[in-house]
């Protein structure tokens, strides 16, 4: 009962926390795309309110004006109704922790930890993924604090947070099974974005309105660093997706290099949605849309394709898999294997995802899932704690392919 209501816990916190990452990544691309498409107001009844930038837009089967005023209205007092963007960052951070906690906290040891790539106890490797979310906004506030208002300050501080973020992906490698290297990566990055508009972008402005509703002129830094937070977080989007999306695959995951797997894929989405970016602006100045950023980032994912693509078998390797596949699977073998490397976490003691495989009708009803799991996907067993063997993984395919049988 245990297991089966950590499932639906799994689950109810998954389906929120991809609500509110929806409406969080909506809400932003919508205002990057407001704000490098503002035009400056031709009309002088516009000028004379303050407006410095206005856009139409066609929607619905509606025409929508929007103005933006970087101080204040001229021609009405600050409204009391002010809508604040940020309950869709902070459900989103919430709800992703409380996830990360329910399936990698609570479960360290077969999550977080592997063995061959580092072995630790699961209270270390929890203190160091949680040190990693604290650590990484310490030292990325302090490169925007202290470097971001300098000459070529944006410059400075983004080729610094790359070369950060580089590091930290090959460390989170080195520490972590591959599956939860990435998406700490993904996690820490997520976090930076969420205390952005906590610590800096919210704060600044609630600043900028107190000043102006008291009758005195903002201090301009507010939002000089709100936008600089928010530029990052826009940059921070796509690479934070494809961590948490990539630790579902494999093959991306767990390979020798895959810290640089992951540092690519991240490279490959900044490089893509800085072309979305740029071409709103180029769209109204009359421009080209600089799509040059996007070929580059899909190029990477096209090497990465032949990089990544398993090498032929050799002649051996074949003469030995038509050898094997002209043999019969039966249910003594697959059971044998099942045994030695799912009942840790599928047998009569402990039944993880509510998944039992240790009677025959049981392997049998469970048939379609081992086969897309340990053979297909190659997911399981996780981090492959009970070191499954290529040719076991093929010999549950042969099995399943020749009707699973259990007699």
């Amino acid at each position: 009962m245990d297991s089966y209501l950590l499932d639906w816990v799994n689950l109810l916190l998954r389906w929120t926390h991809v609500i509110t990452a929806i409406a969080w990544i909506g809400s932003s691309f919508y205002f990057v795309l407001l704000d490098n498409s503002l035009s400056k107001p031709q009309e002088k009844e516009l000028k004379d309110k303050g407006v410095d930038g206005e856009m139409w837009a066609v929607h619905g089967g509606g025409f929508y004006h929007s103005n933006k005023y970087m101080v204040a209205p001229r021609w009405k007092p600050l409204p009391e109704n002010l809508h604040w963007s940020y309950w869709e960052s902070y459900s989103t951070w919430l709800t992703g922790f409380a996830l990360f906690t329910v399936l990698y906290l609570f479960n360290a040891g077969s999550f977080l930890i592997d063995k061959s790539v580092h072995d630790w106890s699961p209270g270390a490797a929890i203190g160091a993924s949680l040190g990693f979310l604290v650590a990484f906004w310490l030292i990325y506030d302090a490169i925007c604090r202290t470097l971001g208002q300098r000459k070529n300050g944006d410059l400075v501080v983004g080729a610094l947070v790359f070369v950060f973020v580089i590091f930290a992906s090959w460390l989170a490698c080195q520490l972590f099974a591959g599956r939860a290297a990435f998406l700490l990566v993904g996690a820490m990055l997520a976090t930076a974005m969420s205390a952005n508009v906590f610590f800096w972008i919210i704060p600044g402005q609630r600043k900028v309105v107190a000043d102006l509703r008291a009758g005195r002129s903002p201090d301009p830094v507010h939002g000089q660093r709100g936008k600089q937070r928010s530029v990052h977080n826009t940059y921070f989007t796509l690479p934070v997706i494809v961590a948490m999306l990539s630790n579902h695959y494999g093959w991306l995951y767990s390979g020798p290099n895959n810290w640089l797997v992951l540092v690519l894929l991240m490279l490959a989405g900044a490089l893509i949605r800085h072309s979305f970016v740029a071409r709103h602006k180029a769209h109204v100045l009359g421009q080209r849309a600089p799509w040059e950023h996007a070929v580059v980032g899909t190029l990477v994912l096209l090497a990465m394709v032949f990089w990544l693509a398993p090498k032929p078998p050799s002649a051996e390797q074949l003469a030995a898999a038509k050898a094997a596949a002209a043999r019969p699977a039966g249910y003594a073998e697959v059971s044998a294997v099942v045994e030695q490397r799912c009942a840790l976490c599928h047998g009569a003691a402990v039944q993880q995802k509510n998944v039992a495989l240790h009677t025959p009708e049981l392997l049998k009803q469970h048939a379609q899932a081992v086969y897309q799991q340990a053979s297909v996907l190659k997911l399981m067993p996780l981090n492959n704690a009970t070191q499954i063997t290529d040719g076991e993984r093929e010999l549950i395919k042969r099995w399943y392919e020749a009707g699973a049988p259990v007699n």
